[in-house]
């Protein structure tokens, strides 16, 4: 990056920052220099990242969103304008995940699952372009996607359906919006562990079997995440679109091994 605050004097709005990846996201853009939009069901759970944020001498403004609701991410959008007056930088981060064998997902369960990574993800970035982004003739709209956008896994079909489908929604509103000079891409992490997954990784057998099919020999720390971040959320990114930006260790290449490993 050309500064030591590559996001001087932009407003940067991240879905579902009450924990997980979702905070770290917002922490790394206001270390940037970022003014935030912290969202979350309950206002409650964000006191603890916006006081991180406020104590950068950053702005931070808490919002209530559901993004299964469209009165919700409409009202969110409104209340983001009349504080700011501006929008530069969209992560659409909220998701979630029913781990289960296909045989025995209900409907409910995929309609939980679509309805909040992908349908979620589409009217928020709709709105933001929409209502402030078009306008102004910039945006960066981030959607946060997972290796599951170009590998498939048993237990969870209907995840990696909403993942492969945030992926296409990329390159289609990267298309619609380019010449509004807003860029739209996919952040995809591999395997990171996270609330929705942390189970997985109480089994040692597990993760050594994880790791032995990443090419880098390690699931991801959180910190993977920050450069590819502030990438494209930034300026230096200007003539990256429709991109899916995979930060998995190399897990997504698929490889197997073809030779004999002596042991």
């Amino acid at each position: 990056m050309s500064s030591s605050l590559p996001l001087a004097g932009r407003v940067a709005f991240v879905s579902g920052t009450s924990r997980g990846l979702g905070q770290r996201f917002a922490l790394t853009l206001a270390e940037a220099g970022a003014d935030i939009v912290c969202t979350s069901r309950t206002l409650d759970s964000l006191r603890d990242v916006q006081e991180k944020i406020v104590g950068m001498g950053r702005r931070c403004l808490g919002v209530e969103l559901d993004v299964r609701s469209l009165d919700s991410i409409v009202a969110a959008m409104q209340e983001t304008k009349a504080f700011y007056g501006k929008l530069d930088i969209l992560v659409c981060n909220a998701g979630c995940n029913v781990r289960k064998p296909a045989v025995d997902v209900t409907w409910d369960d995929w309609n939980l699952i679509l309805d909040t990574n992908l349908r979620g993800s589409f009217f928020l970035a709709q709105q933001a372009a929409k209502e402030l982004m078009i306008d102004a003739g910039y945006g960066r709209v981030i959607l946060i996607g997972s290796v599951t956008c170009v590998s498939g896994y048993a237990g969870l079909a209907p995840y990696g359906a909403s993942r492969g489908g945030v992926k296409q929604l990329a390159m289609s509103l990267a298309d619609d919006w380019g010449i509004h000079g807003i860029t739209v891409n996919v952040l995809a992490p591999g395997w990171f562990k996270t609330a929705q997954n942390a189970v997985l990784y109480e089994n040692q057998e597990w993760v050594e079997y994880l790791s032995d099919r990443i090419p880098v020999k390690r699931p991801g720390a959180v910190n993977d995440l920050d450069g590819p971040l502030l990438f494209l959320a930034s300026e230096e990114s200007r003539y990256v679109t429709a991109q899916t930006l995979l930060v998995d260790g190399g897990i997504s290449g698929g490889a197997t091994k073809a030779m004999v490993v002596k042991k």
